[in-house]
């Protein structure tokens, strides 16, 4: 039986609350409701006292975690959509990201925000934020692209001892599915060859990892072979696997949900090319969704982010360089 991308994270979170009594969940609605996508669906019925309704106040939700990671426990925060993550953005930078540093106390939160965009989200419940939680110090951002990295990596961010933001895309809930679970996981921080290729690298991730790899295949037909890397945490960034694979095609795209200014594709870019400027064979180049609010409108928000096709169609600009 396939396991869905949604079930994947609700399977970790019981994983979790069953090998460690210290783990709970904290969040609007994740208790008899199940969440707002019901990643937390059924659990507080087998967990009494451990799967927790919340007040309407991040801020709130993400404090109250911080003092009891403080105290030892090892919460699991649900945030209804990632967009309300703001409202808690100072418990978040400034207490938990700096909390080790000031007292040299661990606050091992793990803050899930589902991510991205979705038909009709429109601009208050498709943000994606990655970038916004990879600029401060002390916190690991995440942004898992499989059913595997959705059910591994949830576990492993339950167990450090950093503050981690968990991206899940909202996308991938119902729509991406596995036969199985992964028994071992990929090291924290650590990206991985989605496809092997020759003539060009696309670094991405989250959902956008499905999208290149569509732009991949379509481009065969064409005699182009593109290497595809999953990124897979984007805090830390495997600057390695990147520059390896440059090292191999000679051209770069970097490929991102997300707006432009100051996110992860201009960071990947200005590492290769401080780090590996003799590798490149033609200027790289980024793709990501429009400077602009997400529109509501179906076929407005198709055009606002980036798809196969407008990925094909940069990497044909950039083969031909």
């Amino acid at each position: 039986m396939s396991i869905t991308y949604l079930e994947a994270v609700r399977s970790a979170q019981k994983r979790a609350l069953e090998l460690d009594s210290r783990v709970f969940i904290y969040g609007q609605d994740v208790g008899v409701f199940g969440g707002a996508f019901k990643a937390t669906k059924n659990l507080a019925a087998e967990f009494p006292g451990r799967v927790i309704d919340a007040p309407l106040s991040e801020d709130a939700i993400v404090g109250m975690a911080i003092g009891a990671a403080i105290e030892g426990a090892r919460p699991i925060v649900e945030m209804q959509f990632a967009d309300f993550s703001t409202v808690g953005l100072n418990q978040i930078v400034n207490q938990a990201a700096t909390l080790y540093y000031r007292t040299g106390v661990p606050c091992p939160i793990v803050v899930r925000l589902p991510s991205g965009g979705t038909i009709g989200g429109g601009p208050f419940h498709s943000q994606s934020l990655e970038a916004i939680y990879s600029h401060y110090p002390g916190i690991v951002v995440m942004t898992p692209a499989t059913v595997e990295d959705a059910y591994s990596m949830l576990l492993e961010a339950v167990a450090l001892d950093d503050p981690v933001v968990f991206c899940e895309h909202k996308l991938l809930y119902y729509h991406l599915k596995a036969e199985k679970l992964p028994d071992v996981a990929m090291p924290v921080g650590k990206a991985r060859i989605a496809r092997a290729g020759r003539d060009a690298t696309v670094v991405t991730y989250s959902a956008m990892l499905h999208e290149a790899l569509q732009a991949a295949e379509d481009l065969v037909e064409e005699g182009w072979r593109i290497e595809v890397i999953d990124l897979r945490t984007v805090k830390p960034l495997d600057t390695d696997t990147v520059l390896a694979s440059v090292a191999r095609t000679g051209r770069l795209l970097v490929v991102g949900e997300a707006w432009p200014w100051g996110g992860v594709t201009a960071e990947v870019i200005a590492r290769v090319t401080s780090e590996g400027f003799g590798l490149l064979d033609a200027a790289p180049m980024r793709l990501n969704a429009k400077d602009s609010p997400i529109p509501y409108h179906p076929d407005l928000w198709a055009a606002y982010r980036p798809t196969a096709e407008s990925i094909a169609a940069r990497l044909r600009q950039l083969l031909t360089q």
